[in-house]
């Protein structure tokens, strides 16, 4: 099980921002397996804030739960920054929230291929009414796949914080 501790204070930031900007947050997971919503409910008044947590690890439950069109997603992958974006924008279109976060990627130790190995992680940020962020991070194969989620998640807690 992955020890969520080191994002805790991150996620407290991003939690007492929003409480004061009476902002609500939704997320929308894939390789980080709801990893981020964890991250958030971990700080006590996290309920007065995060709306809401997609985790759609399957390309079918992006489609379904987000609305990301299958064509985007055998056009360019799952794992892409066009994919990301539509995730995140996808998530506040399904949600109340006013601020939504995505992850995508591929965490290992196998399913990486030349063009999208093992480490690759896309990342975006969505604010209603702005334009969505986008991040791509590529973190070390042999970190190994708990490592590769726990940074996926620091990573999306610091574009939250980022776009507040």
């Amino acid at each position: 099980m992955t020890d969520l501790t080191p994002l805790v204070p991150l996620a407290a930031e991003v939690i007492e921002a929003c409480t004061e900007r009476n902002l609500r947050i939704a997320t929308a997971e894939s390789c980080t397996g709801g990893l981020i919503a964890a991250a958030l409910t971990e700080v006590p008044g996290s309920s007065a804030v995060l709306e809401s947590g997609f985790v759609t690890y399957a390309d079918a439950a992006k489609t379904e739960s987000l609305g990301v069109p299958a064509a985007l997603i055998a056009q360019h992958g799952a794992v892409s920054q066009e994919v990301a974006r539509a995730m995140a924008e996808g998530a506040l279109a399904h949600s109340t929230a006013d601020i939504a976060v995505a992850v995508t990627g591929v965490a290992g130790p196998t399913g990486g291929t030349r063009e999208k190995p093992v480490g690759l992680v896309h990342l975006a940020a969505a604010k209603r009414g702005r334009l969505t962020r986008h991040a791509v991070h590529t973190f070390a194969e042999d970190a190994g796949r708990s490592e590769i989620r726990l940074a996926a998640a620091r990573e999306a807690l610091t574009m939250l914080r980022a776009i507040l």
